[in-house]
């Protein structure tokens, strides 16, 4: 790829608290084998609820995998994050005396923050009054403590933000380390995405009539909706230079992003604005479309989303559709961490040479068009050099970023 500039970021390490397993190398096995994570809700009482289905993290023990943080000072989005990022770093084999030495940055999304704190303070504002909130709780819901809980547990000292870019944070949160990274401002950047399932976000896609029968099907002929998920991603975002000087495996060049707010419609997505932020990706990752070879489709599974991001990508490539899925099918929509998954399976999609599948596809939309190959079913074997990688959100936040094999 063509030197833009700025130094050469790269993906050292790769962690995951999912529906689908603890760790990425769990994480991606179901993820080829396209095993699903999606169950009955446990989270809270879905009582009165048409739906009850949801990609829930079962079995998480916190203190399994956090050394640093009490997980009873932390919510669970915080948990998560810290949590992935943790298994990250050891993925990256950086351990504490060498990260501490380095100039560190975390930037994590997230779409509803310490939901669940939110909501137990709710109940006992309605039931009991103001004046008797737990200070505790009330200590612990700022979203912010997402990042936070990141540096402390990995007892770094740099910037760490969280961004509220809903289910395109995690790309967000991908594109600013790069940033940091490419600049020279940071030597390492975790980044990523958390949110925790609640039940604000059930009963807000419930009433929007924007939830699955049972599971989700993106490009399916018959899609009828998401599935809520939850989950924590994370991502070792380091240079290119030393990821080499330390003989590091790299699963991917960041090879950049683009974003933008095209604030068209509050819930539906605009083909033009995306197709727009799709080509200015490429352009600042230096690629064409044709270098393109998968595309990790935000896919969500409803009928407005997957029309309108396949013909955003008609746009964007000018006419022709590269290989297209959506990982939400086994996973659900774990919103602010949506877009990390998504990262997370591009740079394993690049390491080790396959096309995850859309699992549940059973007929594709034939309104798709019939050159449409969203991987139906079945991972497949394929070698890749750039993978693009698709986060959408409500009010128009679109996010690209763009991976690809350093040796290509």
């Amino acid at each position: 790829m063509p030197d833009l500039g700025g130094r050469r970021v790269v993906v050292t390490g790769i962690g995951a608290v999912s529906s689908l397993g603890m760790g990425a190398r769990n994480f991606i096995a179901a993820i080829r084998a396209g095993r699903s994570g999606i169950g009955p809700i446990g989270q809270f009482d879905a009582t009165g609820f048409e739906h009850v289905l949801a990609g829930e993290v079962r079995g998480f023990s916190p203190s399994t995998y956090l050394h640093r943080i009490s997980p009873e000072e932390w919510g669970r989005s915080s948990q998560f994050a810290a949590a992935a990022a943790r298994m990250a770093v050891d993925d990256a084999g950086l351990g504490s005396p060498k990260l501490s030495s380095l100039r560190t940055a975390s930037c994590f999304g997230t779409t509803n923050g310490e939901s669940q704190l939110l909501e137990d303070l709710g109940e006992q504002w309605v039931f009991r009054g103001p004046e008797h909130l737990d200070p505790r709780l009330v200590h612990q819901i700022d979203a912010g403590r997402i990042s936070a809980a990141v540096n402390v547990e990995l007892g770094l000292t740099g910037e760490a933000l969280t961004l509220g870019t809903a289910c395109a944070a995690g790309n967000y949160s991908v594109g600013y380390a790069y940033d940091l990274i490419s600049s020279g401002e940071v030597d390492v950047a975790l980044c990523g995405g958390a949110d925790a399932s609640n039940r604000a976000t059930h009963a807000g896609f419930h009433r929007l009539g924007a939830l699955a029968a049972d599971v989700p099907r993106p490009f399916d002929e018959h899609r009828d909706g998401i599935v809520t998920a939850e989950g924590g991603a994370a991502l070792l975002l380091e240079p290119l230079e030393s990821a080499l000087e330390r003989d590091a495996r790299v699963y991917a060049e960041v090879l950049g992003y683009a974003m933008s707010c095209d604030a068209q419609h509050m819930t539906n997505p605009h083909a033009p604005s995306i197709a727009a932020c799709i080509k200015r990706a490429h352009r600042n990752s230096g690629i064409k479309p044709a270098d393109v070879g998968y595309i990790c489709a935000h896919g969500t599974g409803t009928e407005a989303n997957d029309a309108t991001e396949i013909a955003a990508v008609r746009e964007a490539f000018n006419g022709r559709v590269p290989p297209i899925s959506s990982i939400k099918s086994v996973l659900g929509h774990t919103m602010g961490a949506a877009a990390a998954f998504g990262a997370v399976v591009s740079c394993a999609a690049l390491h080790e040479g396959f096309l995850p599948a859309s699992s549940t596809l059973r007929t594709v939309d034939p309104e798709l068009g019939p050159d449409v190959d969203c991987v139906p079913r079945v991972s497949r074997e394929e070698r890749l050099r750039v993978v693009e990688n698709h986060g959408f959100a409500f009010g128009g936040n679109n996010a690209v970023t763009i991976f690809g094999d350093i040796a290509a």
